[in-house]
């Protein structure tokens, strides 16, 4: 396996991937190269996508604004939404009317058709989401708008494609933000074309785990959104089963924020979910984030008090120990603390700045009124705290005992934190994956061709024989598109699901989709919410499919015969716990399976920095993973 990792070039991020590419084709050609971007989110977070119009149902064009009644934030006096992206005035409406029911109301005639283009073309959209009411059940009026503006020749999103199933808002929210990246997404991938050489396949990774072809991730650019993390789980995944770890909780920390995922003994996925303050309905893996990676800001605030992130220094200018900023970051912090080697990050590659790195957190600590051991210690703290309040949220929030998983730490910056977090929320073992800055990147070289497809069902009590013949039939159509995509039917494996609630709820519970569906519906509901009514008639309001290659799982190895670890490479002071102690610095890369360390200790690689705490032992495995025990 060879690794290369570059900077990121935030004004042209192919330019990084296709420099990148460049170096790691050196050694030999690729058959598959899997690509997964932050390059959509970023738009939408920054709000610099496309201008788009939307095509809705007369009368309810204004529905991505008025979104629901739930408030985030229920003590804010001042509450504000974040503002809608399409302008008031490029929201388009349409005569005409589909039921519930898939019934037709009010027809969609040829001359409303005709107005509706030239209401669409005088707005000059660089994308079209068209968004009707109850499309999902009847999409003929959807086909007949997306074909009559087409000559407009922008990208169009239509909202039956992306979101088969009720929900309005959500439905349209999604379809507004999939038009809004999708020129973008669209030229982007264009331009990474390039690295098609010599057989070589190019698959964009997508938020649910799977990976498709570049021209459906550029229709459906909404299904990239979450690809970076989520391939870092679908990574995580894979090295909890080969090192027989069933459940865990993952930490991938790292420049801007940290994502962390709950896993038990599979990839974790959910289909509802919110990006800035912006509802989508698309089935992806279930993350929670959180504003503290390295590169996450540290100040002073008005009332003297210590906050890190969510700001980030991010590519440009970076931490102050990269060089060319000058505020104190999470990764300044440690490396004043002496967890970081300035000569051996990125494998020697870039060396880091220790004078900046002191002044960028003398000045914090100036503000503070502490000396600047304290105050680096003090930024190390707060980022913990959020990083440990996040895994809470998945994990004592949901009710589950952190306890009885294992941390998977993995992201550039998680090994130096990862022991402080596990004792925090009293976890006895934390595994570190080989390569943990690069773990993203190998989930997405091995994360399996797959797609998703939903449909609407609406049935009281309908027998399992019936379901299982409806997602059938979903299942042959979604073959036939990755057919399309040159993945032969040998190599395909169909998962249901069916969505359920006790008829008169308002939401619904996803469950696999089997003979016993019932049983499992109630089992579940009485997990989640404490109680459940199994007399009570339930609704399957829709199905889902989940089409992919099959998996090939690995067996553990045999344990390594254990062995005392070589002489150290150094020996460091390191700061903890406001005292200065000794700490065996070791290169990862020669510590053989087997090898068995006790802290403290400093194990450096190309990707990241792993800090082995006192009071913790360090084992390698028959795998090369790192497992530290308390």
């Amino acid at each position: 396996m060879f690794v290369h990792k570059v900077l990121s070039t935030p004004d042209d991020p192919a330019r990084a991937v296709l420099a990148g590419l460049a170096a790691l084709f050196s050694n030999g050609p690729a058959g598959r190269i899997t690509y997964g971007s932050t390059v959509a989110t970023n738009a939408l977070l920054q709000r610099r996508g496309a201008r788009v119009s939307l095509v809705a149902t007369a009368g309810f064009e204004d529905v991505v604004e008025i979104g629901r009644q739930a408030r985030p934030e229920l003590y804010t006096l001042e509450p504000r939404r974040p503002a809608a992206l399409v302008a008031r005035a490029d929201r388009i409406p349409v005569r005409e009317r589909v039921e519930f029911d898939g019934r037709i109301s009010v027809a969609l005639t040829t001359r409303e058709l005709r107005a509706l283009v030239r209401r669409v073309r005088a707005r000059r959209p660089e994308a079209i989401a068209v968004a009707l009411l109850h499309a999902y059940a009847t999409p003929r009026h959807e086909r007949a708008i997306g074909a009559a503006l087409r000559v407009l020749g922008v990208p169009i999103s239509l909202s039956h494609v992306l979101v088969r199933e009720p929900r309005e808002y959500e439905r349209t929210s999604t379809t507004v933000i999939n038009a809004y990246v999708a020129p973008l997404m669209t030229r982007h991938l264009t331009r990474l074309a390039a690295v098609k050489r010599g057989g070589t396949r190019l698959l964009v990774m997508q938020s649910n785990g799977g990976a498709v072809a570049p021209r459906r991730a550029a229709a459906e650019p909404m299904r990239t959104v979450l690809s970076g993390p989520a391939g870092g789980v679908v990574g995580a995944v894979g090295i909890a089963r080969r090192a027989g770890v069933r459940r865990v909780l993952t930490l991938d920390m790292g420049g801007t924020s940290t994502d962390v995922a709950l896993v038990d003994g599979d990839v974790p996925r959910r289909s509802e979910w919110e990006l800035d303050g912006m509802a989508v309905r698309l089935p992806v893996v279930d993350i929670h984030t959180v504003g503290a990676g390295g590169g996450s800001l540290a100040r002073v605030d008005a009332g003297g008090v210590l906050r890190v992130g969510p700001e980030s220094a991010g590519a440009d200018p970076g931490p102050a120990c990269y060089g060319r900023g000058t505020r104190a970051t999470v990764t300044d912090a440690n490396l004043v603390l002496g967890r970081l080697d300035p000569a051996s990050f990125l494998g020697g590659r870039m060396r880091l700045d220790v004078r900046r790195a002191h002044d960028a957190v003398a000045e914090v600590a100036r503000r503070l009124g502490v000396d600047v051991d304290t105050a680096a210690e003090g930024i190390v703290r707060v980022a913990n705290a959020a990083m440990a309040r996040a895994l809470r949220v998945i994990s004592v929030e949901r009710g589950h005992d952190p306890r009885r998983f294992a941390l998977l730490a993995f992201g550039g910056a998680a090994g130096v934190h990862a022991c402080e977090l596990a004792a925090e929320l009293g976890m006895r073992e934390v595994l570190v994956p080989r390569h943990p800055g690069l773990l993203s990147a190998f989930g997405m070289a091995t994360a399996p061709i797959a797609r998703d497809r939903v449909v609407t069902v609406r049935a009281i009590d309908p027998e399992p024989a019936a379901l299982a013949r409806r997602l059938e039939t979903l299942a042959a159509g979604v073959r036939a598109e990755l057919r399309a995509d040159g993945v032969g039917d040998g190599h395909l494996l169909a998962s249901g699901f069916a969505r359920i609630r006790y008829v008169g709820q308002s939401h619904e519970i996803e469950i696999p989709l089997t003979p016993d569906y019932r049983r499992r519906f109630d089992a579940a509901h009485a997990r989640l919410y404490g109680h459940a009514s199994p007399t009570r008639p339930v609704e399957v309001l829709g199905l889902r499919v989940t089409v992919s290659e099959r998996d090939v799982v690995s067996r553990p190895r045999r344990p390594a015969r254990r062995r005392a670890a070589p002489p150290p490479h150094a020996l460091e002071d390191v700061v903890w716990h406001r005292r200065r102690v000794r700490v065996a610095r070791y290169a990862r890369d020669l510590l053989p399976p087997g090898t068995v360390l006790r802290g403290p200790a400093l194990l450096l690689e190309y990707s990241s920095t792993i800090l082995v705490a006192p009071g913790w032992r360090a084992v390698v495995d028959a795998e090369s993973n790192l497992r530290l025990t308390r």
